[in-house]
């Protein structure tokens, strides 16, 4: 009896502490690292961490900054809505119809591998300078993910899912919506996850190259001066939001998995 209540007391001990200790530790080796770095360059590539706080708190203080994390922010909703609808329609519709999915994966996977910098000129006489641009990276890095996470989760759906919608007469829309979706919450909401920090980078990448507005022309702009505290501190915001972003997607995909897995059990 003493075992048991022991091993039961073991297992009320909740997870998220050890989680919490996790992430402290990590949070510790990077400061650390980033320590070592920023005084083995002596602040010339990377400017140290307290430097680089006090710097980014008197940045936050600026209208300026706003400015651009608002124009980073407004291309960046726009690109991750259209890679995540697009996205997963496309993946719906591929998961669907068999050959086309065997046709379009490898051609969507060919795609993916590509260094999207090469397409910069491309991208720049489709759509020109400024939003238009960033957008269009954003959905080039985000859309291909979405995508194959979405043809990927309809596949391994059981076929009697997609046997009884045919028997039941739903229409196309109606069997994403009422079957297919439900079915598959758990890996798009992966894919949402994956599109979401691709997405972001294709924006910023647009931005260092086609814009004059957001963080990632305020990274460029100092670089090109050697504002090395600028540099760093815009990089910390945007490392801070990709982790923070991707942490709490991820908790909502655990979540969504659990609750599969008990309807399925």
């Amino acid at each position: 009896m003493s075992e048991l209540s022991f091993d039961h007391k073991q297992k009320l001990i909740p997870r998220r502490h050890f989680r919490a200790f996790d992430a402290v530790v990590l949070t510790l080796l990077m400061l650390t690292f980033w320590q070592v770095i920023g005084s083995w360059t002596q602040g010339v590539a990377v400017s140290p961490p307290l430097p680089t706080l006090v710097y980014l708190g008197d940045l936050l203080a600026t209208p300026m900054f706003w400015d651009h994390a608002a124009a980073t922010l407004e291309a960046f909703l726009l690109a991750f809505v259209l890679s995540a609808l697009i996205g997963l329609v496309l993946g719906l519709i591929f998961g669907i119809r068999r050959f086309t999915g065997e046709v379009a994966e490898p051609i969507l996977a060919g795609f993916y591998t590509i260094p999207k910098v090469t397409l910069y000129p491309v991208v720049l006489l489709l759509f020109g300078l400024g939003m238009s641009a960033k957008v269009a990276f954003g959905v080039m890095h985000g859309l291909v993910p979405m995508t194959l996470f979405t043809l990927g989760a309809v596949r391994n759906l059981p076929p009697v899912l997609i046997r009884t919608a045919r028997v039941l007469r739903l229409s196309p829309g109606r069997t994403m919506r009422w079957v297919l979706v439900p079915a598959c919450l758990p890996d798009i909401v992966n894919g949402l996850r994956i599109s979401f920090s691709l997405s972001l980078l294709g924006v910023l990448i647009g931005e260092m190259f086609s814009s004059q507005r957001g963080l990632g022309f305020l990274l460029v702009n100092g670089m090109a001066q050697h504002n090395v505290p600028l540099s760093t501190a815009v990089v910390t915001v945007i490392v801070v939001m990709a982790i923070a972003a991707n942490t709490l997607m991820l908790r909502i995909g655990k979540r969504f998995a659990q609750r599969a897995d008990t309807v399925a059990g």
